[in-house]
């Protein structure tokens, strides 16, 4: 197996395992999927396309995200729910200086807690992805939407 096919099949699991630490709950752990100046951005696919800077949430490094968790988990008060992420195959290309984009879209399903599922967000993940001490790690995490249209309960990273 080529070390390419070994890093791709790394970047498909650390994807897969995101979205499933995501649904699971497990949210302490989300910052740890970046790296430590890492970006997160949640921006609509009209914004995006039009180069506009103004997206729905954005997080620059681990501290804003574990800051974004531990606000969620104290501070804000919200209706409890679940995700469910349906992904895509991912589409993954190599550039020359070592980063790898990767494409995978998403549909994800909200569970709220009288028991009533709903699609809640559909789009694509564009992410820039290194590779620290043999690990895959998100340099940026572009969520990006289809639609406008977002419902104000967004609380939890896509």
């Amino acid at each position: 197996m080529t070390a390419h096919m070994d890093a791709r099949a790394a970047i498909e699991d650390v994807i897969t395992a995101y979205a499933h630490d995501i649904d699971d709950g497990a949210l302490d752990g989300w910052p740890d999927y970046f790296a430590p100046d890492g970006i997160y951005q949640i921006i609509t696919r009209e914004t995006f396309e039009a180069g506009l800077p103004m997206g729905i949430m954005l997080c620059e490094g681990r501290g804003m995200m574990a800051d974004r968790i531990q606000a969620m988990q104290t501070a804000n008060i919200y209706e409890a729910h679940n995700y469910c992420h349906l992904l895509g195959r991912s589409r993954i290309d190599g550039g020359s200086d070592g980063a790898f984009q990767a494409r995978t879209n998403f549909n994800i399903v909200r569970t709220m807690q009288d028991g009533g599922s709903e699609m809640f967000a559909v789009g694509k993940y564009l992410d820039t992805i290194v590779f620290q001490d043999g690990r895959p790690l998100f340099q940026e995490r572009r969520v990006i939407l289809e639609s406008r249209r977002v419902d104000i309960l967004l609380v939890y990273p896509l």
